[in-house]
């Protein structure tokens, strides 16, 4: 096993991937210090995602280069508003190529109840946070086995959930 701080390392497993890269989210919050203006903006009932145009700009590279981001996000009902802002962020993500889709936790029982990154298919990064909700580090799994069955919680995921616009729409 090997650990990856958040950083210049861990930001790099985002350009590196070759075809894939996969999230599945199961926090009902996160704590991230670099979003935390433009949640506060939001609950004032301004709209910035100025913040997020690093990330943008990267999956519009990788989305032109033909590699494809895509995630999962499992969420309690009602929605709390960190969640609400999350689906607005997820509109100008979707729009740079990023394929972000919503389950309910009652449709994810069977999912792991932990976050994880998974690169092409074959690079497993287990998600850590700290009891403050931030990001702490990676755990990276190498074991055969286990990098396919999430590889299989991925695609049960993405079966069972709804892209991010009809999910908005039917709230």
């Amino acid at each position: 096993m090997t650990l990856i701080e958040p950083g210049p390392e861990f930001a790099k497993l985002f350009t590196s991937f070759e075809h894939t890269a996969f999230r599945l989210e199961t926090r009902d919050q996160y704590n991230s210090p670099r979003e935390a203006e433009a949640y506060r903006k939001f609950l004032a009932g301004e709209r910035d995602a100025s913040y997020h145009e690093n990330w943008l700009s990267m999956v519009r590279q990788a989305t032109a280069e033909g590699r494809l981001f895509s995630r999962v996000r499992v969420v309690s009902l009602p929605l709390s508003d960190y969640i609400h802002f999350g689906m607005w962020v997820a509109g100008f993500t979707r729009e740079a190529g990023d394929d972000i889709r919503y389950v309910t936790r009652e449709q994810a029982v069977e999912l792991p109840q932990y976050d994880y990154w998974l690169f092409d298919s074959r690079k497993l990064v287990k998600m850590h946070f700290g009891d403050d909700g931030r990001f702490a580090h990676g755990e990276v799994i190498e074991d055969p086995a286990v990098v396919v069955e999430h590889n299989y919680w991925r695609d049960a995921a993405k079966h069972y959930a709804t892209i991010r616009d009809e999910f908005v729409a039917r709230l």
